[in-house]
């Protein structure tokens, strides 16, 4: 009889997480798609089981309601303000061609009208200060287009703003932080209802961002530094800094920034298949992508060095344990990344974050809040109308 007792506990864990999951509205703050269905030229209302992380019928049968879709280009590529024209472009011509199904809601009430109507909700965050290309206007036209956050920087630095991979480099000769100029830019996205995005910056940047919005922010995806160090995650100060702002800082699934262990042996993994590496990337594709091929030809090798979810868990109590549940989300940043923790495969697989969350016995309520209310209500608080 013991025997049975731990199989009734996960059953009952299962048909719980089955009905909190796809009750609440869940929000992923953070997907490259667009950019995977460009690089692959695939769409998204494709069936793109085995090609990408995610796709518009896997999306809703994983229980995602609202996906934030990166627009996003490295700091090589040429025009990219054109780039993400393009990219926001790809994404409207699915949702045209799909309106019984998703919606690109650029208003509260859209996004309240296609949570009742039970349709797929598609904004953009756009991934880099960059593509704004110096010019503050250009905000306004990725507004309207349906752009409700931007990340101040990738991991490259535009003119007014300094990345984390900058500011750590020692042969960074630019400047530190927000420029006047950088600031401005805030306001502007302050007033417009452009939600301000501090993961990727450096810390520089990211205290003067916190000096200067007057609206709650976000890390679309960042996890904890205390858990697994790299400079992509937040240090103890930011996380307490980021709650006492009222913002929401949503998990990254990366590897990486998962398991401090991962780095080591994913160099290793990588140094075995250098030449089948360097080979795709011969062909021009992002090399983002060209890890993606790899991993997923050599699976059984790839899988063997992944984190198990428990370790995602560990940033998520961190993160609790400082600043509550009420400040905490998900930006899975899948198909941006060749590696995620084993049970998080693809987007069909949220509910087991959400079984996670039982099994640590969060109530309902606080587990809604997780995985979409505590993003909605800083949506609202930049953009109410």
């Amino acid at each position: 009889m013991k025997y049975l007792v731990p199989l009734f506990l996960a059953l009952s864990i299962g048909a719980q997480g089955q009905a909190i999951h796809f009750k609440s509205v869940l929000v992923d703050t953070h997907n490259d798609a667009v950019t995977a269905c460009i690089e692959k030229k695939v769409s998204l209302d494709q069936d793109l089981t085995g090609i990408n992380h995610s796709d518009l019928k896997r999306f809703k049968e994983g229980g995602v309601d609202y996906q934030l879709f990166s627009i996003w280009c490295d700091g090589e590529k040429v025009n990219p303000y054109a780039w993400a024209m393009r990219e926001m472009d790809t994404i409207d011509a699915v949702a045209a061609r799909n309106p019984d199904k998703m919606v690109v809601a650029k208003t509260w009430k859209q996004i309240q009208d296609a949570i009742k109507q039970g349709k797929f909700i598609a904004q953009y965050g756009v991934e880099g200060g960059h593509m704004i290309e110096d010019d503050i206007n250009k905000l306004d036209t990725f507004y309207k287009r349906g752009v409700r956050y931007m990340t101040l920087t990738w991991n490259n630095s535009p003119s007014w703003a300094s990345s984390h991979a900058d500011e750590k480099n020692p042969k960074y000769t630019g400047h530190k932080g927000l420029t006047p100029f950088g600031k401005q830019v805030i306001a502007r996205m302050n007033k417009l209802g452009i939600i301000v995005d501090i993961s990727h910056v450096g810390e520089a940047t990211f205290w003067d961002a916190i000096k200067t919005t007057t609206k709650p922010v976000i890390a679309s995806h960042s996890n904890a530094y205390a858990i697994c160090p790299v400079s992509r995650n937040l240090k103890d100060d930011q996380i307490l800094a980021v709650g006492k702002n009222g913002g929401v800082i949503s998990l990254n699934f990366f590897s990486g920034f998962v398991d401090s262990n991962f780095n080591k042996k994913n160099n290793a993994f990588r140094k075995n298949h250098k030449a089948e590496i360097d080979s795709l990337l011969a062909t021009g594709i992002q090399s983002e992508y060209a890890m993606a091929i790899v991993t997923n030809k050599y699976k059984a090798e790839s899988d063997a060095i992944k984190p198990d979810i428990e370790i995602l868990m560990q940033h998520f109590d961190h993160i609790v344990k400082l600043i509550g549940v009420d400040h905490i989300g998900l930006g899975s940043d899948f198909d941006g990344i060749d590696s995620a923790p084993l049970q998080l495969k693809t987007v069909l697989d949220y509910p087991e974050f959400t079984k996670a969350l039982i099994k640590r016995g969060y109530k309902d309520a606080d587990i809604a809040k997780v995985l979409g209310g505590n993003f909605l209500r800083v949506y609202h608080a930049n953009n109410p109308n």
